[in-house]
């Protein structure tokens, strides 16, 4: 006896040991089910029901079921009030299973009961802007309405945002109280507001060291004497950050400098970017093979805010150097003077040599979001088609477009499209060799449905009036094919052929189509079905509509989404075999 005393609580801490250890191991199991509610409430009883919270937990021990089974009445309750429900009845059960293995069950029945009503609104507002109309007459909630505390604190925000925005810095909410009676089973909605005097905008000063002062006016889009509204400074902050002159802007308002006329002086100040920014790039498409890029933005120049931005685009099949240089002028958010030169140097199955032009254009930002560039471009092209020579041809050709694009993600969009409209022109003796006028649309709309598929269309349409394609140079000739014309076959290798050589010269018209559709198959992982169709056409030659066939694999990268597409050319001759396939590889945005 002796013996079994001293070994005793040894044996009972490895008994304990033990049955903790077997705890770990046997995974409790634990089925909630909440009766008697649906819709919104439902989902916010779950939303704060512990237990139904942690049925899953890997550690959930019988104990911690029972503890959270005691506690879910009163967080039923707690997760009803604030849809007006006071008199909930809850009828709870907790089943325990026959043993370890089995499935614990809980369950609650809930009466919600009748909401309590709003019997009286006490709504006053006083001072200086008591008759002032951005305060309703009434409150937003009337007596007989059911009382939800979502609707009176959204309330209560509102009427203290007017009276921010109306200049009513000062204001003072004297009484905001809800009381309820839970004998009677009523509640009583008390708001007083007192607003205090109406502040305006004062002059606008400006703290930095870059930018003239007359081209920061420009982005202050108020007068002084205008009621103040926090937003509309920050606007103003908005778009001084969005110029990129600066990298930081603080709006003060100099309330200790109020005048007369309750007018608040605002000081702006701002530090300078960095000048400098550069970019180097790596990418891949088939089109034009692997590509390298070099880009350098200086974000300002001098005083005045213009900008450069240069870019070097290496590549085998297409090469190219630009340079954009802006001025701002008029609203320098949205209107510029653009100077572009570009050399270009083509390499693909239908062009070689190089393009020289300079453009000069204005360029303008609607209001409906439409950028509208109007400009003229002097262009000097040295191409062969199809390796056999043509004379070497100068122009000087307006222009005009207008593009915009809509987009919930520019990168990896869901609902978005991007639309073009353009016309450039020539007239022969003026600096050109002949006349033509061109026009072409271009479109592509992603729109994403049941969740886990994307539609994704685009076409391309061109109508050039000439006499004859032969007097067109090669670069504004209209061609086909490639990785985001018709897919299945190389770059601009579509179009009119010569009936002698059977070579491609480019036409007057174009035509280009695309369906396709996409569907998400496991994280960034997605494979997409489509056709293209279309061509280059020009009434001189036979015309032929070129279509194509194909699947697609899609990786959601960092950098953007990455396309491996097979298509097959069905209308291309394959002797009644399979017809010819071509693999696209294409990283980048949707849009």
């Amino acid at each position: 006896m002796r013996l079994w005393r001293h070994r005793q609580p040894w044996v009972l801490l490895s008994l304990t040991l033990g049955l903790l250890g077997n705890t770990s191991a046997w995974a409790l199991k634990l089925e909630v089910r909440v009766e008697g509610l649906k819709g919104e409430r439902e989902a916010n009883v779950l939303a704060l029901l512990s237990i139904y919270n942690e049925r899953t937990e890997a550690d959930l021990t019988a104990t911690r079921v029972e503890a959270l089974h005691r506690r879910a009445p009163d967080q039923i309750r707690e997760a009803l009030a604030p849809f007006g429900l006071y008199r909930v009845q809850v009828e709870d059960r907790l089943e325990r299973p026959a043993d370890e293995a089995g499935t614990w069950r809980a369950q609650y029945r809930v009466e919600p009961g009748e909401p309590v009503r709003i019997t009286t609104v006490d709504y006053q507002v006083t001072g200086e802007g008591a008759a002032d109309p951005v305060f309703p007459k009434t409150f937003p909630m009337k007596a007989g309405d059911v009382l939800r505390h979502a609707a009176y604190e959204k309330a209560k925000s509102d009427l203290r945002y007017a009276a921010t925005s109306a200049g009513y810095l000062d204001y003072r909410l004297d009484r905001h109280q809800v009381l309820i009676d839970p004998l009677a089973y009523e509640a009583h909605v008390f708001f007083h507001l007192e607003t205090g005097p109406q502040y305006r905008l004062g002059t606008v000063r400006f703290k930095q060291d870059l930018l003239d002062e007359d081209l920061l006016e420009r982005y202050v889009r108020f007068k002084s004497g205008d009621v103040y509204d926090p937003d509309v400074l920050l606007g103003l902050q908005g778009r001084l950050l969005g110029s990129e002159y600066y990298s930081d802007v603080e709006i003060v308002p100099l309330k200790d400098e109020v005048d007369a006329d309750n007018r608040v002086p605002i000081e702006v100040v701002a530090q300078r970017n960095k000048a400098n920014k550069y970019r180097i790039g790596l990418g891949f498409a088939t089109d034009v093979g692997p590509r390298l890029t070099l880009d350098y933005r200086r974000r300002y120049l001098n005083s005045q805010g213009h900008k450069l931005r240069t870019e070097l685009s290496l590549s085998p099949a297409f090469s190219q150097w630009e340079l954009d240089y802006r001025l701002p002028i008029q609203d320098p958010t949205r209107d510029y003077i653009i100077v572009k030169p570009v050399s270009a140097y083509y390499d693909t199955a239908t062009r070689q040599g190089w393009v020289h032009s300079i453009q000069a254009a204005h360029s303008t930002l609607s209001p409906g979001g439409w950028r509208r560039n109007i400009g003229l471009d002097y262009r000097y092209e040295d191409l062969s088609i199809n390796e056999s020579a043509m004379d070497a041809t100068n122009e000087l050709a307006p222009n005009i477009s207008w593009s915009k694009t809509v987009a919930d993600d520019p990168v990896f969009t869901n609902d978005g499209y991007r639309l073009k409209y353009s016309l450039v022109g020539a007239m022969q003796g003026v600096v050109s060799e002949a006349s033509y006028l061109s026009g072409q649309v271009q479109f592509k709309w992603v729109r994403r449905f049941a969740r886990d598929y994307r539609f994704i269309t685009r076409a391309d349409l061109g109508a050039t009036w000439a006499e004859s394609v032969d007097d067109l140079p090669a670069g504004r000739r209209f061609y086909a094919g490639g990785d985001n014309s018709i897919r299945g076959w190389g770059f601009d290798a579509l179009g009119p052929n010569d009936p002698v050589t059977d070579e491609t010269v480019g036409g007057r018209y174009l035509a280009v189509g695309s369906l396709e559709l996409e569907r998400r198959v496991k994280g960034p992982w997605s494979a997409a079905v489509f056709t293209d169709f279309g061509n280059a056409f020009d009434p001189d030659y036979e015309q032929e509509l070129a279509q194509s066939v194909g699947v697609g694999v899609r990786w959601a990268s960092p950098i953007g989404q990455v396309r491996f597409d097979l298509a097959f050319a069905v209308s291309k001759d394959s002797d009644g075999g399979t017809p010819p396939a071509r693999l696209h590889i294409v990283i980048g945005p949707d849009l």
